[in-house]
This record gives C-alpha cells, sequence and structure tokens, in this order.
C-alpha cells in the first residue's frame, strides 16, 4: 500500500513562475538554450547550467556547487519562496494538442520503492544511478517529480475538481503552447482524504523517472547510514512524484533506425526477415501499423508490412509479447547484430510524436539504412511488465505529460 505525504514545497512567486519554468535540459538545443540564458534572467536553466555566467562548461562536483549557489541566489532574492505548511500540489496541465493531465505533486516514500508498492519497467545504468544521485547529494533539492500512475479514481478525481473550481495558484502558458495550472492545498481534511484514498492502492507505477527514483533511493542509504539518529521520518526517505490516472497518460511508440544490413543486400535481408514475418511491399505508401505483433519497416525507398508468424515465436511472459522485445528477437539481434540496445552506434530512436515521414527522410538521406515502426505500447503492457518483475528494453515509451522544471522543488 503507497504512502504519499504533503511537502512544504520551494517554488516561485506569482508573477515569475511563467519565467522560471523550463523544460528538462537536455531537450534544448545549444542555441535554444543559449537564447533562455542570454534573455530571461528568472530561467531555472540559470540554476541547473551555472557555468553561463562564466561563459565556460563546468562539470562534476564543481558544477554541482555553483548549482547550489545559483539556487540559493533565487532564494535570496525571493524568486524562490518556501510554502509555510505542508501541501498536496493539485497541478493540471493542457497541452497543445487538447490533452489533460490532472495530477498532484506529492512527497512518495523510499521504503515503498524498495518494497516494490512503487513498480518499475525499466532497467537503470548503475553509472547514472550514482551521478545523480551524487548530484542531489551536493545540491540538497530535487526539481523535476517522477511521473507516477495508478488506476483511475472517481472520488479522488471528484476531490480535485472540486478543489480546481477554485482560482489557480498558478496559471501560465509556456512558448510550447501547454498550460499549466497549480492549487496548492494545506486544509488537512482533504489531505488526510487523499492519503487515505492511496493508502488503499496496491501499487503505484513509474511512468518516467526511473533513474530519478533509483537515485533517490541509493541517496536515501548513502544519508541514513551518516546519520547516528536516523529515524526513517527524514526528508531525505521521500522523493518528489507527480501522480495522475492512468487514463490520462500518453504513452506513444519510439521507432527505431538502423545504419547498415550487418554486411547482408536487401535481398538477403528481406530472405532472413521471411522466417518470422509476413512481408508485403508496400512500396511509396505510408504505411503505419495498427495491431500488435504488426510492423511498418521503410528500406530503399519504399515501405513494407511486416506481420509477425505467431507459430514461429513464443509468448512466455509478458515481455515476451511485447513489440520492441519481438523487434529486438527476431530482426536487431540475430539478423542485423545489435546486441547491447543501450550502447550500438548503428541504433537509434525516434519517438511516434514525429510521424513515418521523419524516419523516411532520415533513410533517405542515408544517415540511416532502414526504419522500424509500431503501434504505442498500453498501460496494462507496462503494468503487467512491473508486476512481473521485468524491465522493457530502452526507449519503448515515449510518455506524456512532460513535466517543466523548477515549478515545485522538494528539499532534503
Amino acid at each position: 500500500m503507497p504512502k504519499i505525504f504533503p511537502f512544504k514545497a520551494v517554488r516561485p512567486t506569482r508573477d515569475k513562475v511563467s519565467l522560471v519554468a523550463s523544460r528538462s535540459y537536455e531537450s534544448y538545443t545549444e542555441e535554444q538554450r543559449d537564447a533562455r540564458l542570454r534573455d530571461n534572467p528568472f530561467s531555472f536553466l540559470h540554476v541547473i547550467n551555472p557555468g553561463f555566467k562564466y561563459h565556460k562548461k563546468i562539470a562534476g562536483l564543481e558544477r554541482y556547487k555553483l548549482v547550489s549557489n545559483r539556487y540559493q541566489e533565487f532564494k535570496e532574492d525571493r524568486v524562490f519562496v518556501q510554502d509555510e505548511s505542508p501541501c498536496f500540489y493539485f497541478y493540471k496541465i493542457v497541452n497543445r494538442d487538447g490533452n489533460v493531465f490532472n495530477g498532484i505533486t506529492a512527497a512518495v516514500s523510499v521504503e515503498d520503492y524498495e518494497k516494490d508498492s512503487v513498480r518499475k519497467h525499466e532497467a537503470t545504468l548503475e553509472f547514472r544511478e550514482n551521478l545523480f544521485k551524487d548530484y542531489l547529494k551536493a545540491v540538497g533539492f530535487n526539481a523535476e517529480a517522477v511521473l507516477l500512475t495508478y488506476p483511475d479514481n472517481d472520488r479522488l478525481m471528484q476531490r480535485m475538481q472540486k478543489v480546481m473550481e477554485q482560482r489557480a495558484e498558478y496559471e501560465f502558458t509556456t512558448t510550447y503552447r501547454d498550460t499549466h495550472f497549480l492549487w496548492s492545498v494545506d486544509d488537512p481534511v482533504i489531505i488526510a482524504e487523499v492519503k487515505k484514498v492511496f493508502s488503499k492502492m496496491d501499487a503505484l507505477y513509474i511512468a518516467d523517472g526511473h533513474h530519478r527514483s533509483s537515485s533517490s533511493h541509493l541517496l536515501a542509504q548513502d544519508l541514513s547510514n551518516e546519520n547516528d539518529n536516523h529515524t526513517g521520518k527524514e526528508a531525505y526517505n521521500y522523493f518528489m512524484g507527480y501522480l495522475i490516472p492512468e487514463s490520462e497518460l500518453k504513452i506513444y511508440e519510439f521507432n527505431r533506425l538502423v545504419k547498415g544490413l550487418n554486411g547482408l543486400s536487401k535481398e538477403e535481408f528481406l530472405i532472413k526477415l521471411d522466417t518470422y514475418y509476413r512481408i508485403e511491399n508496400r512500396g511509396s505508401e505510408y504505411y503505419k501499423p495498427s495491431k500488435k505483433h504488426h510492423f511498418s519497416m521503410y528500406l530503399d525507398g519504399e515501405f513494407y508490412s511486416l506481420y509477425l508468424r505467431k507459430n514461429e515465436y513464443n509468448f512466455q511472459t509478458s515481455l515476451d509479447a511485447l513489440d520492441t522485445q519481438i523487434l529486438f528477437d527476431t530482426i536487431l539481434q540475430p539478423i542485423l547484430g545489435i546486441e547491447d540496445v543501450r550502447n550500438d552506434q548503428r541504433l537509434s530512436y525516434s519517438h511516434g510524436k514525429k510521424d513515418l515521414a521523419y524516419v523516411k527522410s532520415l533513410v533517405d538521406s542515408r544517415d540511416f539504412t532502414v526504419g522500424f515502426g509500431m503501434v504505442p505500447i498500453t498501460v496494462e503492457e507496462m503494468k503487467n511488465i512491473a508486476d512481473e518483475g521485468l524491465v522493457m528494453p530502452p526507449k519503448s515509451t515515449y510518455i506524456e505529460p512532460k513535466l517543466r522544471s523548477g515549478v515545485t522543488i522538494y528539499e532534503f
């Protein structure tokens, strides 16, 4: 039974939140980052990219110290202020595609992560876990919530909608044309009601943020070992999560792009594919699959449909039935010789919000030789894999909402 708690967020003042809030650092091009840093002195990018002030790229512990310095300066200048009482933060996002996400930002227990009441479906890289753990330990705060999902609950949604009838503490629209609303909720009756609803659930599921949650777990272990008076109630025993109902989670596919055919000619490659797939040449017709175990392929100026021959492939676990795993088991590994899908430089990914025309353009430009498309993974598939203690191949899901950094900050 997962436990969530209110916390005293550090957050921007109402008049500056639209200037502070930023997308994830990696989502900007270098030119975009430089423009925002140059033209907006309140952007949270100044906190996480402190070297811009000195026209120098800074890394490692030196950068972490400067991040902490910039953060403290934002607090000293009253760009950031901390709430006086613990709150849940009801947070609604209406994105430019018209999708609406109604969530709750809260503190989530690391103990629940350990006990699998917060369940994972994606493998993490040890070096990234430790890198982010060291970062968190040095700066003392987390500004990016882990995206978690839970089974739809009418009672909880009614309570949230009642609160959302009131004027929002924040209402701002980004240059990306997403509109954000935030309500801070410190009413003890509402807090108790929300906590009770979540305590009756079997589990929460991580949708996005596996490295952040894992790093928070490692941080809690470090700090508890260093604290002779550890009680289990310290702030480091929790991490910041944004919880939304399953029905509002939007999952898109990740297409695969591969350089070369592993020494095979086009004809030899197609013959090898025939073992596992019924193949149809669609010519210049854009083919996008609409069913599980159906794939699109773009090769040498032509689209193909690939239908899995189920008598040639065994489904023993939920992972075996996952299309990204099937593609690896039947094509990427045995035919194209790709063993390490995380690090092989021949393999790249394009999320499904970029359509097949984007995949086609990369193959036509000869940056890649062949592209593969599939249908998105479902929430149910994601949950089944997590329940069985299995992990998906990397880049199996592109999930929305994408959260802004610096809107609510959790201090350790």
